[in-house]
């Protein structure tokens, strides 16, 4: 009973933090700072809510681990969830659902590459000789040093990347 509760939270908290980091994208875009880095203050909280509930479910374990984790949540994802909510949003001619699907299917296969070559080169002693990460804001095409002139994803100029 009490995992149960606790998996509950977890998501629950999870999606409170990212529903709050886009509240907070949104006031910053309507010009309210102040509640902007309120919504963030709050997001972070709401992360380490879904962070004390992870660690209680025992979902955060060793790096190799946890890129193994990453690897196997990524291809769950590509092989299974998105193919049948694609479906389903096709079958329903739900344009805006058919683009944000295939916009993370493309970007979960990348994250699954990485986590691939991120577990690969820990196997053999040593860290991923990573500088710097770009993310599209668009549809999160992630990209491992300086990025191309458009993401191959959606054409956004690289130029609006978020550099990491």
């Amino acid at each position: 009973m009490t995992e149960k509760s606790l998996n509950e939270a977890f998501a629950g908290e999870s999606m409170a933090c990212i529903k709050y980091l886009a509240f907070s994208d949104a006031a910053e875009k309507e010009g309210y700072a102040k509640l902007a880095k309120l919504f963030r203050a709050i997001a972070y909280a709401e992360q380490v809510h879904a962070i004390n509930h992870a660690k209680n479910l025992g979902l955060i374990k060793e790096t190799a681990d946890n890129l193994q984790s990453g690897i196997d949540g990524e291809n769950f994802e590509i092989v299974e969830m998105y193919p049948a909510y694609d479906a389903i949003a096709k079958l329903q001619e739900e344009k805006g659902a058919q683009r944000s699907i295939h916009y993370a299917i493309e970007a979960e296969k990348i994250h699954e590459e990485i986590y691939k070559l991120a577990l690969d080169e820990l196997s053999k002693g040593k860290e991923m000789n990573i500088d710097d990460v770009y993310i599209c804001p668009v549809c999160r095409y992630t990209h491992l040093g300086k990025p191309t002139e458009k993401c191959p994803i959606c054409n956004l100029g690289s130029d609006k990347f978020r550099k990491f």
